[in-house]
């Protein structure tokens, strides 16, 4: 018992308290409905699960697909350091997401319909069967790590042989459904507020995802170095956040060209909630880091660096719950506010996706990718001989 207690630690602490209100929440849920868990209505059947889980797990896994991209189809290798646990972080994020789905969902054991019954005319169709697809071309991408371990080299031979097929694949896949999540709201001309609803919402997705996506890769990386006691690859993270400046600054321009489009500008300056939040979402993930972001000593100062991103990744989680929830109280006359039950399973799934990193970080080779890749090439053997050479001197 005192061994068990001496590892305890205030995160482990507050994760077991989480996990244990989760599970609770998760049998009222399914004992009892919706309705006994949720505040869901029929001016709200999409709420936090719905805003947080999903729009916002999508798009923070965008990661994988944006790295992956970098590395294997642009071919600039030097970024494979930290390609295996932004894979793994995209691919949690993905099997997550069907796990909050399955909450959401009024029939959850009728899922699988999807496979069977085809609707291709349905957004929702297209977003699902692009999930189910990429989640596997994930699995498949992450295997090598699993394969290694288990040293089983003729099977990882041939995953490596078609990896680059499916590394397109995924990115076409992403690039799907990260913009269908915004068609999806497209239907609702009447109902989301002006300032977020516009036909270029699909489009505004998928680039959003693309300037999250590489404040993941940065923040997975900050919190994996200060957790697991690993080095900092400091300049790749720098080149990473050069990225996220040019998509920040594409993304404000078209926010501002779609507004002046819609003469949607003077809804800016109106003093109701709506406008408020989006301010806030606007200055906190989009201006304010694009600003810091672009001066050369807050990208290599590893404080700024990680507040930048996390400014990005906060922006970014405002503007999915914006679109989901601030921008449809005004037409549905009420406001929406997740009962402690919705929190608290988010808050487990959240949880859980930290337990499962952690426990792939300890037994599985996660950070042993660039020495793996690289040792015994002709450049290091070339540099081993000037070390010895030094070294006899």
């Amino acid at each position: 018992m005192k061994r068990f207690l001496s590892q305890l630690s205030f995160w482990k602490v507050v994760a077991g308290v989480i996990l244990l209100a989760g599970a609770y929440s998760t049998v009222v849920r399914f004992l009892g409905g919706l309705g006994a868990a949720t505040h869901l209505s029929d001016q709200f059947p999409w709420g936090l699960w719905i805003g947080f889980d999903v729009l916002c797990g999508v798009g923070l896994a965008a990661g994988g697909f944006t790295l992956a991209a970098i590395v294997y189809i642009f071919n600039i290798k030097r970024f494979e350091p930290i390609i295996r646990p932004t894979i793994l972080t995209a691919f949690m994020g993905y099997v997550l997401v069907i796990v909050a789905l399955m909450f959401d969902l009024g029939r959850p054991w009728q899922i699988w319909h999807a496979i069977i019954m085809w609707n291709p005319h349905s957004v929702m169709f297209e977003v699902a069967w692009c999930v189910m697809l990429y989640t596997s071309v994930l699995a498949l991408e992450f295997s090598p790590v699993v394969l290694e371990k288990f040293h089983m080299v003729k099977t990882k031979m041939f995953v490596k042989k078609i990896t680059i097929p499916m590394i397109i694949v995924g990115v076409l896949l992403s690039t799907l459904h990260q913009s269908s999540l915004g068609s999806l709201y497209l239907i609702v001309p009447e109902k989301l507020f002006a300032l977020w609803y516009t036909p270029y919402l699909p489009v505004f997705f998928y680039v959003s995802a693309i300037a999250v996506g590489c404040a993941m890769i940065i923040f997975e990386s900050f919190m994996s170095s200060r957790a697991f006691n690993r080095g900092l690859e400091l300049n790749l993270l720098t080149e990473i956040a050069r990225i996220a400046v040019m998509v920040l600054g594409v993304f404000m321009v078209m926010t501002v060209v779609d507004l002046a489009d819609r003469k949607a500008l003077p809804l800016l300056f109106q003093a109701r909630p709506e406008t408020y939040f989006f301010w806030l979402e606007k200055m906190v993930g989009v201006v304010i880091p694009f600003f810091l972001l672009s001066q050369k000593k807050v990208r290599e100062n590893q404080s700024g660096l990680f507040w930048s991103a996390a400014m990005i990744i906060i922006g970014f989680v405002l503007n999915r719950l914006n679109i989901s929830i601030t921008g449809m109280e005004g037409w549905a006359g009420k406001s929406y506010f997740p009962s402690w039950m919705e929190i608290s399973v988010t808050l487990s799934i959240v949880a859980v996706g930290f337990v499962i990193f952690g426990l792939a970080a300890k037994y599985l080779p996660l950070f042993q990718h660039e020495q793996h890749e690289h040792s015994g090439t002709p450049e290091n053997e070339w540099v081993e001989d000037l070390r010895s050479m030094s070294q006899s001197n």
